[in-house]
């Protein structure tokens, strides 16, 4: 949906395009998207769970208005904060089917999100922002012999290595009282992770997946990032859930898985 500069709080959002965001744009305005989860048992005569006329109908009664007028008197408003407030509204609007998660996409790469609504405990906020670095590595285990490296890691056993731009995101949970921002999650990923890896040969230049540290597989990346990261997310108040890191962008790891 996009709250356009002129947009009013009491005017439902209209619009023919959907796909590209309704109400359309007017002027500079603010996008933003919204991933909803819901469970539950299909009809069995449509075949349909829920229909998805249904859950948009459901967050733009639900989300607009209030987006519109924190936009214009509260724009510095957490977006965290907002989210729990709306969360029991958009749960109602949607039933007799379960809300199980709601994502709220700020940029293309930052997010808050709720999930596992479907339990009974207060759910923390999640808070998701990816980060690049470029890197070279060299996969090679000193355990096998040249030949059996090559036949396990073929081109990725190059002698002098090969590079990626990597992204990487971190996933915080961050409690009801916690005032860890976007900003805290920004300069500690930056100084943990990103600057310890950005532009070096993995394999030479870091001591984690040097000759006395782990092969740097994507997987062993992520679990060495997670590592290094969740003391200090922790020191600021929040909790590290995960680190999922990206090798192209068709390969992935998370962990913990």
């Amino acid at each position: 949906m996009c709250i356009s500069p002129d947009a009013s709080p009491d005017e439902p959002p209209k619009g023919v395009n959907g796909y590209a965001g309704t109400p359309p744009m007017r002027g500079l305005g603010r996008y933003y998207a919204f991933d909803i989860e819901a469970r539950g048992t299909p009809d069995a005569v449509s075949g349909y769970l829920v229909d998805i006329k249904a859950i948009d109908r459901a967050v733009r009664t639900v989300v607009y208005p209030e987006l519109v007028r924190a936009c214009r008197d509260a724009p510095s408003s957490d977006p965290g904060g907002l989210l729990r407030e709306w969360i029991s509204r958009i749960a109602s609007a949607l039933r007799p089917v379960t809300l199980r998660s709601a994502r709220w996409w700020l940029t293309p790469t930052y997010s808050v999100a709720l999930e596992n609504l479907d339990m009974n405990d207060v759910r923390p906020v999640l808070l998701r922002q990816r980060f690049d670095f470029a890197a070279a590595h060299r996969l090679h285990t000193a355990g096998l012999s040249d030949e059996d490296n090559r036949i396990l890691f073929g081109k990725c056993n190059n002698a002098n290595g090969h590079g990626h731009n990597y992204q990487i995101e971190p996933c915080v949970a961050v409690g009801q009282d916690s005032v860890f921002s976007l900003a805290q999650l920004e300069a500690l990923t930056e100084e943990v992770v990103i600057s310890r890896f950005d532009h070096t040969h993995l394999n030479i230049d870091t001591p984690d997946f040097g000759p006395d540290g782990v092969n740097p597989s994507v997987e062993n990346i992520a679990r060495v990032s997670f590592e290094r990261l969740g003391p200090a997310i922790s020191s600021a108040g929040a909790e590290l859930v995960s680190v999922t890191v990206w090798e192209t962008d068709r390969t992935c790891c998370t962990y913990p898985g």
